[in-house]
């Protein structure tokens, strides 16, 4: 078995490339075992180096080096090949995939804890062909996202207050709401809507949670839509909905479970993100990816461990 360390040199605020050198050289020293450490030079990368290395047949463990956004670019690369699997070495800024593992995230840090972890089967999101692990969200959320980035790089903000200072920029400047027809499962209502989150896992935006419940192994894509509300509305639903607490605003969010979920516009200009990367069109087709993807961990953890219920 090949184990290939997939590294961002460009993600966190640190260059973490010589530590994971040196965890890889420990596990060939240590352990025996065949390693091989790749960067990625380029947004896309990480898929296509994992998916070409998969295409080979050889029996793989992926470590993905870098924040949420190589986590999705590695996920992408491997899911659907029996071969592969992949971890998480975290790196990046937000790290949002990872908290769902609750306090084994730490364990995440050191190769040691994972070269033999124990392999199991992840769902996950399947937007228009691409896949997202733990939220895919359009709308105002999604518009956020896309902007989040500009305002992380002030030293003065961690991940979670550059999700809230871009949030108010979108808020205050761009408006809630879009216009868009909205089907859950052949049932098609057009209508202004502030957002609509896919949930498999539970944290994006630097911590938040906005269904709590969710859980990356059921089977079961967790939707919540969010019509038009007005701007006061908005704001006292965002604290509640940021602890998994949308329930205690029936008026104005309803969770599902939706086995297919079509979102249309007449523009192109859904923004939809997965896992924090961005994309944009005018038509948006989200259905789950049961058990496609093999993940392997810390002995004794569970990708469910903050789940709510």
């Amino acid at each position: 078995m090949k184990h290939i360390f997939i590294i961002n040199p460009t993600a966190g605020k640190h260059d973490s490339r010589q530590r994971i050198y040196d965890m890889a050289d420990m596990l060939r020293q240590k352990h025996g075992l065949e390693v091989q450490c790749i960067l990625t030079k380029k947004q896309g990368h990480a898929t296509e180096i994992a998916k070409r290395l998969c295409e080979s047949g050889e029996a793989l463990r992926f470590y993905a080096c870098g924040g949420d956004g190589t986590v999705n670019e590695v996920a992408n690369g491997i899911i659907g090949y029996d071969n592969a699997a992949m971890t998480v070495i975290p790196v990046g800024t937000g790290n949002d995939f990872l908290k769902n593992f609750g306090a084994d995230m730490d364990k995440f840090k050191d190769a040691e804890n994972l070269w033999d972890g124990p392999q199991f089967p992840m769902d996950a999101i399947d937007v228009n062909g691409r896949v997202a692990l733990t939220i895919a969200c359009s709308g105002i959320d999604a518009r956020v996202a896309k902007d989040v980035h500009k305002y992380s790089e002030s030293p003065l903000l961690d991940g979670k207050s550059s999700y809230i200072a871009s949030l108010l920029i979108n808020f205050l400047f761009k408006g809630i709401a879009s216009h868009w027809t909205v089907e859950l499962d052949g049932e098609a209502v057009e209508d202004d809507y502030a957002l609509v989150a896919v949930c498999n896992g539970r944290y994006y935006g630097g911590g938040f949670m906005p269904v709590g419940e969710a859980r990356m192994d059921d089977g079961v894509l967790n939707t919540l839509v969010v019509k038009k509300v007005s701007r006061l509305t908005f704001v006292k639903f965002v604290g509640p909905y940021s602890k998994g607490k949308y329930h205690t605003f029936p008026h104005v969010a309803r969770c599902s479970t939706p086995k297919v979920i079509h979102i249309s516009s007449r523009q192109p200009d859904i923004v939809t993100c997965l896992d924090g990367e961005c994309v944009t069109n005018s038509d948006v087709v989200i259905r789950l990816a049961d058990k496609r993807l093999n993940f392997f961990g810390p002995a004794g953890c569970s990708c469910n461990r903050t789940a709510l219920g």
